[in-house]
């Protein structure tokens, strides 16, 4: 799996956060949400998937 974030449409809400620690993060400086892991293994897809459902812009992409 692979993730994509659209950062122009990106708003730093967070909620991806909220959702997958293990791979968003919110810039402690700048609040610009970043992703820790771009492929991260399947164990984390459930929380991954969640994430994007979450996103009030629908600014994050899956790629299997």
């Amino acid at each position: 799996m692979k993730i994509t974030v659209d950062f122009p449409l990106c708003e730093s809400h967070g909620d991806c956060v909220v959702a997958a620690p293990q791979v968003f993060d919110l810039g402690e400086e700048d609040d610009v949400v970043r992703v820790l892991d771009e492929n991260p293994g399947e164990e984390h897809r459930a929380a991954v998937e969640h994430a994007a459902r979450m996103c009030p812009l629908a600014a994050i992409r899956i790629e299997d």
